[in-house]
């Protein structure tokens, strides 16, 4: 019997999702052929992708495509069984099987069917970098969910890290709706190479009637190794590409004097920062702690300030500041914020990338783990730890 009649003849499936088997012991000597979900299932569960197995025989080639276009799956090592990856909800799926008896007789057999649609869909909302952008050798890889992730096993296991030049990192949950990836303490990437990030989400269960809907893919390039260190000792922020200086200047750290529950929040901290992003200029005021800009008496102050870099969320910029140049080098003046002279603000500023290190010492005040992006600030083992799977990732 030919393939197109076996198919004719044994194709079978419902809505409960029941596999389809061509062979059997009338058919001596071909291979028997199950594939689940059976044809024209209407309910599929995406998180259980498709499954082909075989008895009396090898698998030859399987098939699955949505919309024409193909779907991944895994052959297993005898070659008796394949495994889909997770399917997309509310999608139709058609799959193809050909396995091969010992004897040399073929079988043929065909499943079309649909998945069920997510009752609560988890999407990616947010990725943090850009796609295509460039970044530096300290840039995290935020991923931020449409709502709380209740298996973050499951979600965790569908992020994906590939870079040319291999590195070790870790996610970590810092929050309910959010995972960040970094690399290990002291690492971070190497310079000049391209990292892909995937989230293989589409069909995976997340949670109680929760699935992902789609797959979202970002690739950015690692630039030059940016690292500066700022000593609010000494005075000079010194700043290397690839390991080399390439320009060093005075400056003005923060003053100090202003101790709210047992912080100077006017000291700059020290620690490894990030930078996170460019304002030019940046409006700084008073405001955030609770003083009117009007209030001078209290030190309130409205400033526009030029060439600005910001490295935390507490407010610290690497940023110009001629008003302040008899001071830098000499003396710390500033709210917290890294004075410099405008024309090497200007050279910082178009100079850094999002994700360059910049390294402050000297200061009493330390620099928080969860302050802006300041993620090396928390040991490897307790950042590993902040992993659903408790674990680390090769990007190799």
């Amino acid at each position: 019997m030919t393939g197109a009649l076996l198919l004719l003849a044994a194709c079978s499936g419902g809505e409960d999702g029941d596999g389809v088997t061509v062979g059997g012991k009338g058919e001596a000597g071909s291979p028997q052929v199950t594939i689940t979900p059976g044809n024209g299932s209407g309910r599929a569960r995406p998180d259980q992708g498709v499954t082909v197995r075989v008895t009396g025989g090898v698998i030859e080639q399987v098939t699955l495509t949505r919309k024409g276009k193909p779907v991944e799956g895994r052959l297993s090592q005898d070659r008796t069984s394949w495994q889909s990856r997770t399917l997309r909800p509310g999608s139709q799926y058609q799959v193809t099987a050909v396995a091969k008896s010992p004897q040399g007789k073929s079988t043929s057999v065909q499943s079309t069917f649909t998945t069920m649609k997510a009752p609560v869909a988890l999407n990616v909302s947010d990725v943090t970098p850009m796609q295509g952008e460039k970044v530096g050798v300290g840039m995290p890889i935020i991923v931020t969910f449409n709502r709380a992730v209740e298996d973050r096993r499951a979600v965790e296991q569908a992020l994906e890290v590939k870079s040319t030049k291999p590195a070790t990192g870790a996610w970590y949950w810092t929050a309910p709706n959010q995972v960040i990836f970094r690399t290990k303490n002291g690492t971070y990437w190497q310079a000049n190479q391209t990292v892909t990030f995937r989230a293989r989400l589409a069909g995976v269960k997340a949670g109680k009637r929760t699935y992902g809907v789609n797959d979202v893919a970002r690739r950015f390039t690692i630039g030059d190794a940016h690292i500066s260190k700022v000593s609010t000792k000494t005075k000079r922020m010194v700043a290397t590409s690839n390991g080399q200086r390439v320009k060093s200047w005075p400056i003005s750290a923060g003053k100090g004097g202003r101790v709210v529950n047992g912080v100077d929040t006017f000291l700059t901290t020290s620690g490894i920062h990030l930078t996170m992003g460019k304002e030019n200029p940046a409006i700084m005021t008073s405001e955030w702690m609770g003083v009117d800009p009007n209030d001078k008496k209290n030190g309130g102050y409205r400033e526009v300030i030029p060439w600005a870099v910001r490295i935390s969320n507490s407010g610290e910029y690497v940023h110009s500041m001629a008003s302040t140049v008899w001071a830098q080098g000499r003396q710390n003046v500033s709210h917290g914020c890294v004075n410099s002279p405008p024309a090497y603000a200007k050279w910082f500023y178009n100079w850094s990338y999002r994700g360059d290190i910049v390294i402050i010492t000297g200061s009493a005040r330390r620099l928080e783990w969860n302050n802006g992006w300041s993620y090396y600030q928390m040991s490897w083992n307790r950042w590993v730890k902040g992993s659903a799977l408790d674990r680390e990732v090769t990007t190799a």
